[in-house]
């Protein structure tokens, strides 16, 4: 195994998360304890509610939505966005836009962990837990990179529908027994649901980032390139590393990195606590750190061209 080249490095993303490499840094996965969402409910079984119906409303793009610029305007956006994704009335319509905002907002406080306690006094309690472990996942992963010189030669594209993704995540959870939100938390870290196309310099592959010799035992014939492939062969991998049964040190064979399991983690609790987190997530956009600052790369971003600065 081999942890995330720091030539991919992005604000919220790591690309290639390395498979089956004997230079990992560690030979024997840890079960590290990755943080705890605190809830007052029981999570949920990883059966996911039916869509809201949806109605056709147009909305302004990720470039257009403003990036909180204080703890206080932080604060009022996450109670916001984080009631609203779970809501039973929620407007379908505004779902992306509503993603949006989260997903500014986390990049915001990334950018500002100073504002960290203040934001958990200005949000209610209930939402606490899951601003703190998606504050948490941001920061594990920021720190496994660094901003980068240049722009990188990706291909930013649409991911797959919805509710397609979740029928691979749940037919590998059905072969495997890897629940799906661990294997959505992975897809969203390597990349962002598969909207980043592009080959680590460690040599990985595909949406879910596999190295060429791991994909030659767990790919089954199947293409890389091809997110259910690719989604089927994660959970067959992650099951011979010990899944269900040791999560923790599982996902550190997938990515050798303490910092990684922890975020992979509180993603997937945070949707196990309420599976609606998920299509929050699946509007989160692209975000990378250059020396320069940190830029959106929105869809048909291609090879540098096309990148929109962030206000951070």
């Amino acid at each position: 195994m081999c942890r995330a080249p720091a030539a991919l490095a992005m604000f919220v993303l790591v690309l290639g998360a390395c498979n089956g490499d004997d230079n990992a840094e560690r030979s024997e996965p840890t079960a590290t304890p990755a943080p705890t969402i605190a809830t007052t409910t029981n999570a949920p079984t990883t059966t996911r509610p039916p869509p809201a119906t949806t109605t056709t409303t147009v909305v302004a793009g990720p470039a257009d939505v403003a990036v909180p610029i204080s703890a206080a305007a932080a604060a009022e956006v996450l109670t916001r966005v984080e009631t609203e994704l779970r809501s039973d009335t929620r407007d379908e319509s505004q779902l992306a836009h509503t993603a949006w905002e989260q997903d500014l907002a986390y990049a915001a406080l990334r950018a500002h962990p100073e504002w960290l306690p203040d934001i958990f006094a200005q949000v209610p309690e209930s939402v606490r837990p899951v601003v703190a472990a998606n504050a948490d996942a941001r920061a594990q992963i920021s720190e496994l990179n660094q901003p980068q010189p240049n722009l990188p030669a990706w291909n930013i594209r649409p991911p797959l529908p919805r509710d397609e993704l979740l029928g691979y995540y749940g037919e590998a959870e059905a072969a495997s027994g890897v629940p799906w939100p661990y294997l959505a938390g992975i897809h969203l870290i390597e990349t962002r649901l598969g909207r980043i196309v592009g080959t680590s310099t460690a040599g990985a592959q595909g949406p879910m980032q596999f190295m060429p010799p791991s994909w030659e035992a767990f790919g089954e014939g199947g293409d890389v390139s091809n997110d259910r492939d690719a989604i089927l062969a994660a959970g067959r991998y992650l099951e011979a590393a010990g899944a269900p049964d040791d999560m923790p040190g599982a996902l550190f064979s997938y990515n050798h990195s303490d910092r990684y399991v922890a975020a992979v983690t509180a993603y997937a609790q945070t949707i196990m606590a309420d599976p609606r987190a998920y299509d929050g997530y699946y509007n989160w956009q692209v975000h990378y750190a250059t020396t320069d600052g940190t830029y959106l790369l929105p869809q048909g971003y291609t090879n540098g061209s096309g990148a929109v600065p962030l206000a951070l």
